[in-house]
């Protein structure tokens, strides 16, 4: 796949299959403008056609993860956001929110695994691009926190008051989300918003190690795990997610991957998945 050369993102193909995406404005800690908020959106919304990458690595320039929305942005008018030409304030603001949700919703709804790797403060916007992801993982100099409130307004922002109780529980989200308290990472893992914390010098190659991991499985058994695993969070009993998952093995037996896994198991090889 061709890739689009970005000015407030960083691509780079880490090795086959894995691909890093990195916030790149580290003079204002990867804070949200419109243009950072536009290019991760087309790129999580382009990496849906994308054959050659198996699982994503996101991660953020400099010190910061991302730490939310740039409230010193100079260019947030009326027609920086497509289609706002020409509108009043209202109107550009609740679309600036839409652009915005889109963003957390493409990075969601991605089908390839999304590692985030936090080495820095992932607060506001920031905690919902976290929390968009499948896997994160920080440095000891990461923090959380659901900032929006001290800002005057709610901290049920960009997802965050539907995907942090969902990860931490609806207690210590309602305390995160009423108190704007910034967490550090030790604290952060033992919510579960982290699954390691681990020394900033060796996170990117643990987010590659557990890309790898990933990778080495079959092509349908992760995009439907991932799949299922997003679906079922909404299943309204587990009858309903049982059903899913039985339509969802019947059909990977007609890819050929279960024949393979035994075949490799007997003449003790790995296995040689075939693509979709």
């Amino acid at each position: 796949m061709t890739r689009a050369t970005y000015e407030t993102v960083e691509l780079q193909v880490l090795e086959e299959g894995v691909l890093e995406v990195r916030l790149n404005r580290p003079e204002r800690f990867n804070a949200l403008n419109e243009r950072l908020i536009g290019e991760l959106t087309e790129v999580f919304r382009g990496l849906n056609r994308d054959r050659d990458t198996r699982v994503v690595i996101l991660t953020g320039a400099g010190k910061g993860f991302c730490a939310g929305a740039d409230l010193k942005a100079s260019d947030a008018a009326p027609g920086s956001v497509p289609g706002t030409e020409g509108m009043g304030q209202l109107g550009y603001v609740y679309k600036y929110q839409e652009y915005l949700a889109d963003m957390v919703l493409a990075i969601h709804e991605c089908d390839k695994p999304v590692i985030a790797a936090v080495q820095g403060a992932a607060v506001g916007g920031g905690l919902a691009i976290s929390l968009a992801c499948d896997i994160r993982l920080a440095s000891p100099a990461a923090k959380f926190g659901a900032v929006f409130i001290k800002t005057g307004l709610s901290s049920c922002d960009v997802g965050t008051s539907y995907l942090l109780p969902r990860v931490v529980g609806v207690s210590a989200a309602s305390e995160l989300m009423l108190t704007g308290r910034v967490i550090e990472a030790e604290q952060a893992r033992a919510l579960g918003l982290v699954s390691r914390v681990v020394e900033a010098g060796v996170l990117l190659e643990t987010a590659l190690g557990v890309a790898r991991e990933i990778r080495a499985n079959s092509e349908y058994g992760v995009w439907m795990t991932r799949k299922g695993l997003r679906i079922n969070q909404d299943a309204a009993s587990l009858r309903h997610a049982m059903e899913l998952e039985n339509r969802t093995q019947v059909l990977g037996y007609f890819t050929g991957c279960m024949e393979e896994a035994m075949q490799a198991f007997q003449e003790g090889r790995a296995p040689q998945w075939k693509k979709l």
